[in-house]
């Protein structure tokens, strides 16, 4: 049976909607404690998902003495080395970033980051392929000898361009310009000409393909056929998905592609207190968060304490997962 990630139409008309931390002045709490998340660009799910957390740990902080603030970065492997550096509390990344991390694999073969822990899975991810419209492309392959953004290093995205294209036998030269756009820049080098095409791995809707989509009729591409089919059935952290039809301007039809989920990830050494304490402000305040952003609407708490998670999971992440029952 085929693996499927979950994606529900919410109309693109909420895509652009992003949440940034509340962080409200208040009198300072004697022991204070500030914690930050890692997450992406400012207009990709990751930042606004971060935010939606962040606010809800500030609701409780006179209870707990918490503070927490979201930071815009680079993505995934970005926000797992900076918290392997004591840089960062909790960041986002990819679940098949958080597998190689575990393993010792692709980007992290020189050793695996041992201290690395889960604390909860988020959205689905789609691997997000969108093309000028004036490149008349049909399907990936069109692509080659084209202007091709394959996601910034040190991004997720970039990690999962890289495995797609070592299946498919290409190499960045492939590509007659092999760009490394963040992702907050690819959707205007698109519309001004300058690329044919971008990768991105995000959570729909999302305001980074609405703003294409609106503003110069970018059209979205199917990523599948073989090379795809065989890393989905390798790769544990990797299943289909279908971008509903109609999510977007200018792209009634469905999109078929395949994905990897967000998941939210901390250090062995993130004080167990904390990180229980901003898992119960999420889960205890969770039909706010799922309002927060139309990419969180259908989440489902069983399925973020177990989904995508390679790392053991935290500590103070568990704790509470057993004092709801979710887990043993």
């Amino acid at each position: 049976m085929s693996k499927k990630f979950a994606l529900n139409a919410l109309g693109a008309a909420s895509a652009g909607i992003a949440v940034a931390a509340a962080l409200m002045s208040a009198p300072a709490v004697a022991q204070q404690k500030f914690v930050t998340i890692g997450t992406g660009g400012v207009t990709g799910v990751y930042y606004a998902a971060g935010g939606a957390i962040c606010r809800l740990v500030n609701k409780d902080r006179a209870k707990h003495g918490i503070r927490c603030s979201v930071e815009s970065t680079g993505g995934s492997v970005f926000n797992v080395n900076t918290i392997k550096a004591g840089e960062l509390d909790f960041g986002f990344t990819q679940s098949d970033v958080q597998y190689n991390a575990v393993k010792g694999l692709n980007q992290y073969k020189d050793g695996a980051y041992g201290d690395l822990r889960a604390v909860f899975a988020v959205h689905p991810e789609p691997f997000t392929v969108v093309a000028r419209k004036e490149a008349n492309i049909t399907k990936f392959e069109d692509f080659k000898g084209k202007r091709f953004n394959v996601g910034n290093p040190g991004s997720g995205t970039r990690s999962s361009m890289e495995e797609l294209l070592a299946g498919m036998g290409w190499k960045l030269g492939d590509f007659s310009l092999a760009s490394e756009l963040k992702a907050d820049e690819h959707g205007p080098a698109l519309c001004d000409g300058k690329i044919d095409g971008f990768y991105y791995a995000v959570g729909h809707p999302s305001a980074n393909i609405q703003d294409p989509t609106t503003s110069c009729g970018a059209k979205l591409v199917s990523l599948t056929g073989p090379v795809v089919d065989k890393l989905v059935a390798d790769k544990p952290y990797y299943a289909k998905v279908t971008i509903p039809a109609g999510l977007y301007p200018n792209n009634p039809q469905a999109t078929q592609t395949y994905g990897v989920l967000a998941t939210v990830v901390a250090s062995s050494k993130t004080p167990a207190e904390t990180v229980y304490q901003v898992t119960k402000s999420l889960f205890e305040n969770f039909d706010e968060f799922k309002k927060l952003h139309p990419a969180l609407a259908n989440l489902n708490p069983q399925n973020m304490v177990k989904d995508g998670l390679s790392a053991p999971l935290h500590e103070g992440a568990a704790r509470y997962y057993k004092e709801k029952g979710w887990i043993k």
